[in-house]
């Protein structure tokens, strides 16, 4: 349990999200940022309404599609029990329409599936932020810095030997492929050295875009087969 940024208690989150796998990787995440502490992970709106009936919990990372009911429904019923923990939706919905439903109902961020661990970090942070700010306004300026501390800067920068242009071009190569690519295939495709498309295909499967696994022919050793994950959507060089 790492200690707050701003000397306190760690923030108390509660991960709700429906895939195992996935839940358990959030949780991880959190755990990593300085000043939170995952207190459990659920894949349920029910075990996360137990949880929050016995546990103090200040931010749910809140998945909007559960088997048992929708995340901002969800939401609306903690906000009109007077509950008062904030809530980081978590989703692969991309409605602009959920998105002001969201804001309406105070959440406070709103991360699209799936994401890489800088891009978590970056928002728990700026909430942290957010989060310390107490005492009274001294005017504007003071009200508008406590609100832009929520605001995300921009895209995260790519890794070192990742540019956005070759990217999304690997990236476009890859979704018009549904039955997947080597990296000869993209590297002949995108006009780049095997060598490079495969940097770029490791890094899409480093950040949960892309699966990879071994394909084996008639003859030699197999090869690495480059696949789209249904639910990675948009351009991958602007997370």
């Amino acid at each position: 349990m790492s200690a707050s940024p701003t000397g306190g208690q760690p923030v108390r989150v509660l991960v709700v999200e429906d895939d195992p796998v996935a839940a358990d990787a959030h949780a991880l995440y959190v755990g990593r940022v300085p000043g939170f502490t995952a207190v459990a992970a659920v894949h349920t709106l029910a075990e996360a309404t137990r949880v929050l009936e016995r546990t103090r919990i200040d931010l749910l990372l809140l998945d909007l599609t559960l088997p048992d009911g929708n995340g901002l429904r969800f939401a609306r019923g903690l906000r009109a029990a007077g509950h008062p923990v904030d809530v980081i939706a978590v989703t692969s919905a991309r409605d602009l329409a959920v998105v002001r439903e969201s804001v309406s109902l105070g959440v406070v961020q709103y991360v699209l599936k799936p994401f890489a661990f800088p891009t978590l970090r970056e928002r728990l942070l700026r909430y942290a932020e957010f989060r310390a700010a107490a005492g009274e306004a001294g005017g504007q300026d003071d009200v508008d810095r406590a609100l832009a501390a929520l605001r995300a800067p921009g895209p995260a920068e790519l890794p070192k030997g990742i540019g956005a242009p070759t990217l999304d071009r690997v990236v476009a190569l890859l979704r018009a492929a549904p039955e997947g690519l080597t990296a000869a295939a993209a590297a002949e495709a995108a006009g780049i050295s095997r060598i490079t498309a495969r940097r770029y295909l490791e890094h899409l499967v480093d950040t949960g875009r892309a699966d990879r696994a071994p394909r084996y022919g008639q003859v030699g050793r197999p090869e690495l087969h480059y696949r789209w994950r249904a639910a990675a959507t948009g351009s991958v060089s602007k997370v």
